[in-house]
């Protein structure tokens, strides 16, 4: 059934309107979106030109820089123009879409995370069966069940959204177009659409960070229990870190917005941080602590130069 609506564009109302702050939003921002494409195109990269890098982790790392990339392309350059020109109109099916990839790409980055702690959980906790467990069909497997699972569950809630009626007024407040915003201005009853934010929502979010919190404490428990020298410790959990810190930054503030009790609201700030702070400093922590990245990056410049 068609979407019938009177409203034909959303008015997005951005960060603030305060002309200073807009400039400093931009150049910041601006900076931030620049960092994203260059360190996780970078990553991407390497990954693919070094072959010492063709491995599992690696593999799961490129996914999660290619993530990146579009995750933060779907909002952060509609937030720039609405910097430089105000507030921004944005078309009833450019809403959508906006919606739909949000939702797809951060939902598979969540899940591929759940995919990257069964990684490390292998290789030091079964360091003898990593090969025949993360083998390449099953590396394929888990990147192909992240990708699917973030397109089904951003395709429930589009899908959903399009069937709501629209009657005004029209101005979204927030800097791209989010589920609860537009719940917000739905003129049509929003219960199921709630509903489903409430289960599957929550369900994809909590789903994979259910499993990563495991993983890791059998990691840690092994690491204490198993391993007898700090040094050996400290050398096996640092493979884990940079993960975890992922983990980290993405997980707070998405658990803060999109789990109950927080459904009623939707946090702008909170939102900035996993759209577009988090994919900037990505790349930063897996090349700062991980001597492989920087040795096969530096190899890599040397051999273009």
């Amino acid at each position: 059934m068609l979407n019938q609506t009177e409203v034909s564009e959303f008015l997005l109302l951005g960060l603030t309107n305060t002309q200073g702050l807009q400039r400093f939003f931009f150049i910041s921002f601006l900076l931030l979106y620049l960092a994203t494409l260059l360190g996780n195109g970078v990553i991407v990269t390497v990954v693919i030109s070094e072959p010492r890098l063709h491995t599992p982790m690696y593999f799961f790392l490129s996914n999660l820089s290619c993530l990146d990339i579009f995750y933060s392309t779907v909002t952060v350059p509609k937030m720039l123009t609405g910097f430089l020109f105000g507030q921004q109109p944005i078309s009833f099916a450019g809403c959508l879409a906006q919606l739909h990839f949000f939702h797809f790409l951060g939902s598979t980055e969540g899940v591929l995370l759940a995919g990257m702690a069964y990684d490390r959980y292998v290789a030091i906790c079964n360091p003898l069966h990593y090969v025949l467990a993360m083998s390449p069909r099953t590396c394929l497997l888990l990147a192909v069940a992240s990708w699917v699972t973030g397109f089904v569950h951003a395709t429930v809630h589009s899908v959903m959204t399009s069937q709501l009626s629209f009657c005004g007024p029209n101005h979204v407040q927030h800097f791209f177009c989010d589920i609860k915003p537009l719940l917000n201005l739905a003129c049509s009853r929003t219960s199921l659409n709630m509903m489903l934010l409430n289960v599957i929502t929550t369900s994809v979010v909590l789903g994979p960070f259910i499993l990563i919190v495991p993983s890791y404490l059998y990691i840690i428990s092994f690491l204490f229990y198993k391993v007898q020298t700090q040094k050996e410790r400290w050398k096996l959990f640092s493979t884990c870190a940079s993960h975890l810190s992922v983990v980290a930054l993405l997980y707070i503030p998405v658990l803060s917005n999109y789990t109950p009790p927080s459904l009623g609201n939707s946090t702008v700030q909170v939102t900035l941080i996993y759209s577009a702070v988090t994919p900037a400093l990505n790349p930063l922590i897996y090349t700062l602590r991980n001597q492989e990245v920087k040795t096969a990056l530096a190899k890599t410049l040397g051999r273009k130069l």
